[in-house]
């Protein structure tokens, strides 16, 4: 049976880590290796994995330089042949893992499979629906895309083709993957499948309105990356256009905004 291996990076994240730690042991797959990163937690985070170290196969304890280069430390030491990462304050879906494995398995052509999701609150309360589209490097450097990371999955093959996690891109360092992805010729896909809960609080970057300078600068390097370039007047347009395309292409996803309001900067209890 084909092995996935889930990766955890913790830090000071005490009071969702338990939830996402047991939705990934609680799943229905049973070939799943899972790796928590944990650089040096102070808030009862060490407690919450020293609970669950019977069941998990691998933790990482040492020091980083922030959550990408946490990530790489974890997926250094991952065997399986599918990936995927889940932040300790986000959640995976009962059975989401065994849907990305059925479907990876029903299509070799496939390098990168995305689930939709749902936007929570702290306390779990459900807030709207957030729909992944599907990905290319054009369309997500001009903000023409957007895949939800914790309901996506990959093949090791394709994340060996890429540099692994950008450390110094502490904002948006898995859209920075995806799109390294791409450029390595990936083939994304989408499933109408929730796979995860998506949670948003104060001390997230989505729930944090001043973290917006740092995500258009950091999106700013990955048009770089892709172009060789700095943006000009002509790709705004473009950007506004592959937006309003988004909209076209994705009208469930522009339902839920209009209805339920925005992820990015909402204010949460």
């Amino acid at each position: 049976m084909t092995t996935i291996s889930i990766v955890t990076i913790s830090f000071n994240q005490a009071e969702f880590l338990e939830r996402t730690i047991l939705s990934v042991l609680e799943q229905d797959y049973p070939s799943i290796e899972y790796i928590v990163v944990d650089p040096g937690s102070t808030d009862g985070s060490r407690d919450v994995i020293e609970r669950y170290r019977s069941r998990i196969s691998k933790i990482i304890l040492e020091p980083d330089n922030g959550a990408p280069d946490g990530l790489n430390h974890g997926f250094a030491h991952a065997t399986g042949e599918i990936l995927g990462f889940l932040n300790s304050d986000d959640v995976l879906m009962p059975g989401a893992i065994s849907s990305a494995m059925r479907y990876l398995d029903e299509h070799k052509d496939v390098d990168v499979i995305s689930g939709h999701g749902d936007l929570i609150g702290p306390d779990d309360r459900f807030l709207r629906h957030l729909y992944s589209d599907r990905m290319s490097a054009t369309k997500f450097i001009y903000n023409g895309a957007i895949i939800i990371q914790p309901s996506t999955f990959f093949r090791r093959s394709i994340f060996d083709r890429t540099p692994g996690f950008n450390a110094n891109n502490r904002m948006n360092f898995d859209g920075e993957l995806f799109l390294e992805m791409a450029l390595a010729g990936a083939k994304f896909s989408v499933t109408n499948q929730v796979w995860s809960g998506y949670r948003i609080h104060s001390q997230s970057i989505t729930g944090n309105q001043s973290s917006l300078q740092k995500i258009q600068a950091a999106r700013a390097e990955m048009f770089k990356l892709a172009t060789g370039r700095q943006p000009n007047q002509g790709d705004r347009v473009l950007t506004y256009g592959f937006r309003v395309l988004r909209h076209i292409l994705n009208p469930m996803g522009t339902w839920e905004r209009i209805v339920r309001g925005p992820s990015f900067g909402r204010k949460v209890d």
